[in-house]
């Protein structure tokens, strides 16, 4: 058993004696990113290919000078379609490593989990440099979300940060939002005091 470290044994200043100070969020390593379809988990893909319906979501994860963060980490929780979670999946995880800095998810757009909540996708945002991860939601241009109990806590000039916008491509439907960490156009985070996805 390794000796037992004790105040008078360092050269710390009294009181200086305690737990190690908290790290910051990050780096991340490409195992986490690969998740084998036996564990649950499909990577940025979160729902198999013969899926109808499938989306993409992009963007990129911006600091306060608008330049991009090029080793941000992003999962998503959601429901599917039918506005139920866990059926296939509903988890996902990306990065911005890669030459355009861009998170990529292909998914499909849930459905309404209740009357009172839009179509939304729930987002955990970490980066090196964060003493704790972000969480955040991102809605759709093209659903009407008057009616979400969330985003209508949310003052109207700042719910556009929130809000993807559908594009086409070769593809098919893709929506882009970018996450903005700071200065006029930043993006709500919410504080979620257990962190726990609603999951009616």
């Amino acid at each position: 058993m390794p000796p037992t470290l004790k105040p008078e044994d360092t050269n710390l200043p009294d009181g200086g004696f305690g737990p190690s100070p908290s790290q910051t969020v990050g780096p991340y390593f490409h195992q986490g990113l690969v998740l084998p379809e036996d564990q649950g988990g499909l990577g940025n893909r979160l729902f198999p290919a013969q899926t109808t319906g499938r989306i993409e979501l992009r963007g990129r994860v911006l600091d306060a000078d608008g330049e991009s963060i090029p080793d941000a980490l992003i999962e998503i929780w959601q429901a599917n379609a039918a506005g139920q979670y866990g059926d296939p999946a509903g988890f996902g995880r990306s990065d911005t490593r890669n030459a355009g800095h861009e998170f990529v998810f292909q998914t499909v757009k849930p459905g309404r989990v209740s009357p009172d909540m839009a179509p939304h996708l729930q987002v955990w945002l970490g980066m090196r440099g964060l003493l704790t991860h972000l969480l955040t939601r991102v809605y759709f241009a093209d659903e009407d979300n008057s009616g979400d109990v969330v985003l209508a806590a949310v003052p109207q000039a700042r719910r556009s940060t929130l809000t993807a916008v559908r594009e086409e491509d070769e593809t098919g439907a893709v929506y882009r939002l970018d996450f903005q960490m700071g200065g006029p156009e930043e993006t709500v985070f919410f504080f979620v005091p257990d962190a726990t996805p609603v999951t009616p």
